[in-house]
């Protein structure tokens, strides 16, 4: 007999949770690029005439509002995809002008903002790793999700596949559960296998590609340089400019500060993992990641103070430089016995 359900249980979380946050954060991170991006070069317009000004924050409202609505109305991961994509276009368009919020004079070019942009979607990003791979469902949230997916296909039906990691979920729920998924999975039309694209080839090709890029000995052991000698060079640039009485024009002397501290730390730990490599590579690739970390999650705000979106380049290198270490570390723990980490 199943349990009796608590008045005040936890709604069921969902499997695909960490996929929807993806799509919210891409979206969104491409949405205020494109616009600072066609700002930039149409020179700022604005809408609006005669005293009114049609901000693409209101633009930005009208899509959360979108891609919750589709949230509401609709049922099946393809309608929770289609919000988080509407969602993330919105909150973009709303972000993008977090300059106007947190100033008097309503400074649409803030120096800061760059940077209180970068931490929003920073923690989205490390809210989405934290849920990645360590959503472990109980019974009745495995089965919860096993019949979403089984509503989202009753009128698109699944595939073979689908079907499958369907009957995976409630493995292990108790054989009624998994008899009555069975019954209900008969019902739901079945859909073929999409068809092999072109393109398919041309991705395929591109994620070799770039697996064997990132696992290259050579490469590998550029990226190890780079990490080791990268802080310095920022250290020296900030004390070669001052010296030459080059940073008296810099109005954001914190972030300076920031960007200057951040790298004597990332060099600190990147001189102990050099020190370690002849006898612990394990080890000293965890504190190559752990400079990397440093660097993403606290110097790059700084970065985007001083830089403003200059910095996404650097940002750019910077979470490459981060999938080789972390495919690097993960190899070498497989080697030496252990269960890879994220």
């Amino acid at each position: 007999m199943p349990a009796r359900p608590s008045r005040w249980s936890r709604p069921p979380r969902a499997l695909e949770a960490p996929s929807y946050l993806q799509a919210f954060v891409l979206s969104g991170v491409v949405t205020v690029l494109v616009t600072r991006a066609y700002l930039q070069a149409t020179g700022f317009p604005q809408l609006g005439g005669g005293g009114l000004h049609i901000a693409h924050v209101l633009w930005g409202g009208l899509l959360m509002t979108a891609g919750l609505g589709v949230g509401l109305v609709f049922l099946g991961s393809v309608a929770r995809i289609l919000g988080a994509i509407l969602g993330g276009m919105g909150f973009g368009l709303f972000i993008d002008e977090v300059g106007k919020f947190v100033t008097a004079g309503t400074d649409y070019f803030y120096a800061p903002a760059a940077s209180i942009i970068y931490v929003a979607f920073a923690l989205l990003v490390v809210l989405t790793q934290a849920l990645r791979g360590r959503t472990r469902l109980s019974g009745p949230e495995r089965t919860a999700n096993a019949l979403y997916t089984i509503v989202g296909g009753l009128t698109t039906g699944l595939t073979a596949r689908r079907r499958a990691a369907v009957l995976r979920l409630v493995q292990g729920c108790g054989p009624e559960v998994e008899e009555a998924v069975v019954r209900l999975l008969d019902v739901v039309p079945r859909r073929e296998t999409p068809p092999f694209r072109f393109w398919h080839r041309w991705l395929r090709l591109a994620r070799r590609g770039l697996v064997y890029v990132a696992t290259h000995r050579w490469v590998v052991s550029l990226v190890v340089l780079y990490v080791i000698g990268e802080p310095f060079v920022v250290v020296l640039r900030v004390l070669l400019d001052a010296i030459t009485g080059q940073l008296p024009d810099q109005d954001e002397w914190g972030a300076l500060l920031g960007v200057s501290v951040s790298a004597l730390i990332t060099a600190v730990l990147s001189i102990r993992g050099a020190l370690l490599l002849p006898s612990d590579q394990t080890r000293a690739f965890r504190l190559f990641k752990l400079a990397l970390l440093v660097d993403l999650l606290f110097g790059q705000i700084f970065s985007f103070t001083v830089n403003q979106f200059g910095a996404v380049f650097a940002l750019g290198v910077d979470l490459f430089l981060l999938a080789v270490v972390t495919a690097e570390y993960r190899r070498l723990q497989r080697e030496a016995g252990e269960e890879p980490t994220s």
